[in-house]
């Protein structure tokens, strides 16, 4: 069964767990993974999980931005064994869930596009950003779908952010009622 809520931070088994899923499925956290656990346990930080059976499937946290009103959504990860289950998507619900009790407006993320994955890695994405942003073709599965299909959508492009033609693809998504 499907339990997905506040992150138990008392729960060291799960701690050490999503330290793994990041190491796993992230380079970027190869060294570091404990540590980023660590910053997303921090007071002013929500981490929501995705347990299931007692195993711990996935998590995501988010941190406040200019003063509550925006909140970017990091890390984000699920365990392979447990992809295309709906599992992200009930993070990122209970994510918005947490950050609305909070006030927040609107909530955020960057999707790294390190692999070429998407047309926005192709050559001189400064010529005509907009029309490639809105014109952007995914192919390799890229994440940036994921977000979409969760109701976010591009809101900018940061171009050679993980090195040349290497961008991160900002998307945003307001969540509060009005």
């Amino acid at each position: 069964m499907l339990k997905v809520g506040v992150f138990n931070k008392s729960n060291k088994k799960q701690i050490k767990k999503a330290g793994l899923l990041l190491k796993q499925n992230f380079a970027c956290y190869e060294n570091d993974y404990y540590k980023e656990v660590i910053e997303c346990m921090a007071d002013e930080m929500i981490m929501v999980s995705a347990v299931m059976d007692d195993e711990l499937a996935g998590w995501t946290g988010a941190r406040p931005q200019y003063d509550g009103n925006v909140w970017e959504l990091h890390p984000m990860v699920v365990d392979e064994k447990y992809r295309g289950r709906g599992i992200g998507r009930k993070l990122v619900e209970s994510l918005e869930d947490e950050i609305k009790k909070l006030g927040g407006l609107t909530i955020y993320c960057g999707s790294d596009d390190e692999d070429f994955k998407t047309s926005l890695s192709e050559p001189d994405i400064y010529t005509g950003l907009w029309d490639r942003i809105k014109n952007v073709e995914n192919y390799d599965r890229h994440p940036y779908e994921f977000y979409k299909k969760c109701g976010f959508q591009i809101i900018g492009v940061m171009p050679d952010a993980n090195g040349r033609r290497r961008p991160d693809i900002i998307l945003g998504k307001r969540i509060d009622n009005e």
